[in-house]
């Protein structure tokens, strides 16, 4: 079972920022392409960003510009970086382990945090 720990979401305001975490088991997060998910009220769960091994990043079209993924190997976290928040952005964001990089995530997720974009 690998296991993925989400952090880092909440409610904000139209306009403003909030980063994600997730903490992936060491042992193979290095080796892996990390993804962030998310599902918003009566859609899909949808691919938001992805980063590969290397650090290769795709995106979303509708968060090009707004949102950054990133990851730091020695702490075995990826981030989401989410700027200029809209209320559409309102989800349920997971953490996600594996797959093949801006086509679909892996078999792994994280427990999901909760977004809320509102004034």
């Amino acid at each position: 079972q690998v296991q993925l720990v989400e952090s880092g979401g909440g409610l904000v305001q139209p306009g403003g920022s909030m980063r994600l975490s997730c903490v992936a088991p060491e042992t193979i997060f290095s080796v892996s392409t990390m993804n962030w998910y998310r599902q918003r009220p009566g859609k899909q769960r949808e691919l938001v960003a992805g980063i590969s091994s290397g650090g290769i990043k795709r995106y979303t079209d509708s968060v090009k510009g707004r949102f950054t993924i990133s990851r730091d190997n020695a702490k075995n976290t990826v981030y989401l970086q989410m700027n200029s928040l809209k209320p559409e952005d309102t989800a349920v964001y997971y953490c996600n382990l594996g797959g093949i990089l801006g086509v679909r995530g892996g078999p792994h997720w994280g427990q999901g945090t909760q977004v809320t974009v509102s004034s």
